[in-house]
């Protein structure tokens, strides 16, 4: 499938920095994931052949899958491997880092308070998100079951948790260190924007692709 033809979803999905791309675009590809790239590029008005240039640059062999031709359990043992182990890496060091930098610069205006506090609650509500799709959902996904149940309460869950990168985008400033910030606050957000693009594919992925029986796919 040309990478015209493939969904925003299934690219913020499958290249590693296109959500950034998308992202400066002006693409919410959790909502508009069904949408062609082709047809979003067209919507907003934009060169495709600069897109298509920055897209081909990030593309490795991997990248080129179309996840609506993956069966479900290697979809499941991708997600496994690439977002569940990777968020459990991802938040202790950011609560680590969130925690440091409101205790040096909290009498600053820029200063992210109330940071740490947000992400030591996304990290136990996103711990218990991955567990009970760990051991209900995924293995029933894997065995052919489709669930509506489950699959509406993890889709509720993902809606909570695209919300939590919204208020975070508000503490931040939209990840963007004021001038003249120390190294460990250039670190947590850079570090913090690639932990909501992790999140935001993450949940494309799931929405669009693993909660849809294989005959429904795209």
């Amino acid at each position: 499938m040309k990478i015209l033809d493939r969904s925003v979803s299934n690219l913020a999905a499958s290249i590693v920095g296109a959500s950034t791309i998308f992202r400066e675009l002006g693409v919410d590809f959790c909502n508009e994931g069904e949408l062609s790239l082709a047809q979003v590029l067209a919507d907003k008005q934009v060169d495709t052949k600069v897109v298509l240039a920055k897209l081909n640059a990030l593309e490795t062999a991997d990248s080129k899958v179309d996840w609506s031709t993956v069966s479900p359990t290697r979809l499941i043992s991708h997600i496994l491997e690439r977002y569940h182990a990777r968020h459990r890496e991802q938040l202790p060091e950011l609560v680590f880092l969130a925690t440091k930098v409101e205790r040096v610069h909290q009498a600053k205006p820029q200063c992210p308070k109330g940071l740490t506090e947000l992400l030591r609650e996304i990290n136990y509500e996103l711990d218990n998100h991955m567990m009970k799709e760990e051991q209900i959902l995924f293995p029933m996904l894997g065995g052919g079951v489709y669930p509506n149940g489950p699959i509406n309460v993890m889709q509720d869950e993902h809606e909570d948790h695209l919300q939590v990168i919204k208020k975070i985008q508000a503490l931040t400033n939209n990840m963007t260190a004021p001038e003249g910030a120390c190294s460990a606050w250039k670190a947590l957000y850079l570090e913090l924007q690639t932990f909501c693009d992790d999140l935001m594919q993450h949940v494309a992925l799931e929405n669009n692709f693993l909660f849809i029986p294989p005959q429904e796919s795209e």
